[in-house]
């Protein structure tokens, strides 16, 4: 089963293409790392996947086929919007009452025993919460519905570094008991890395690569060498991105093969992949798997 399936889709604001030929089949049951800039669609594509707005070309469906919106998708899939936002004049027992009346599917004892875990006074007003407690309340509400998929935009930015381990401490311990599908947008690659099991990449509207994980690793190095002789590596080689330097010049290369010689090779790292991709003028253009097409349509 696949948590969510796009084809050919795109948005467009008036003349601008917030998102645009973006073709993913991203399956269940794994932690997805949405990653780009500001502007890259990250928060449009979220958007689209939870029914808060409409492709302009294209379609999205989530667990297997579902319409984002319908009434099938709102009892199976949780969203945390980045401002994680609360009615702050409510109680947090308001909030959970609020809730539980809205919602097909609640569990109570679940969001009191998560809240309680956390020291959170049920009695405290929402918006005399710290920042990490109140983004805790929203993570509590949102698994309390027990969804199939879980949609994250970036809920964790404003926290400090004490509070967003908590947070993500309490986002993985729901993965594990509920085996719930994630995915989630944040620009804190090193906090992805140590959570995510799947990666996709956003830059300028389009999808620059898209893979496992470990996948991606494996098939990915980074060539260092002499920069007299980087044109004629780079003609024969698929290049993500180089940093050239009088005379020595490194290459991100998509590839396992050995290098030329007079080139070292050395493992990557989630991040320098990362941010590779995010240099790279289109990335989505080079050949292989993990190009922007139909071909990078995983099954």
């Amino acid at each position: 089963m696949n948590a969510i399936e796009t084809r050919n889709l795109g948005k467009r604001y008036g003349r601008t293409w917030a998102l645009r030929d973006c073709s993913l089949a991203i399956p269940a049951g794994r932690v997805v790392a949405l990653v780009g800039p500001n502007g890259a669609g990250k928060t449009t594509l979220l958007h689209m996947a939870v029914g808060l707005t409409a492709p302009s070309t294209g379609t999205i469906s989530v667990l297997d086929g579902t319409l984002p919106g319908s009434n099938d998708a709102l009892s199976r899939v949780g969203f945390v919007a980045q401002d994680t936002p609360l009615y702050p004049q409510l109680t947090v027992a308001d909030t959970l009452r609020l809730v539980r009346n809205l919602s097909s599917r609640w569990d109570e004892d679940n969001a009191r025993a998560r809240l309680a875990a956390l020291d959170i006074d049920l009695r405290h007003r929402v918006g005399k919460l710290s920042g990490g407690q109140h983004a805790q309340v929203a993570l509590a509400v949102a698994l309390a519905r027990h969804p199939e998929l879980l949609v994250l935009d970036e809920p964790a930015a404003r926290l400090d570094p004490l509070a967003r381990h908590d947070f993500m401490a309490a986002l993985m311990a729901a993965v594990a008991e509920d085996g719930i599908s994630v995915l989630f947008s944040s620009h804190v690659i090193s906090e992805l890395e140590k959570v995510c099991d799947y990666l996709v990449v956003l830059a300028r509207g389009k999808v620059q690569v898209v893979g496992d994980v470990e996948e991606l690793l494996d098939t990915h190095q980074m060539w260092t060498g002499p920069s007299a002789t980087a044109d004629a590596v780079t003609t024969t080689t698929p290049v993500v991105s180089a940093r050239p330097g009088d005379r020595q010049t490194s290459l991100l290369v998509r590839t396992n093969a050995v290098p030329p010689p007079g080139w070292r090779t050395e493992d990557t790292h989630l991040e320098e992949l990362v941010l590779s991709y995010l240099r790279a003028p289109d990335a989505s253009a080079l050949p292989g798997p993990t190009a922007n097409s139909a071909a990078a349509v995983a099954s």
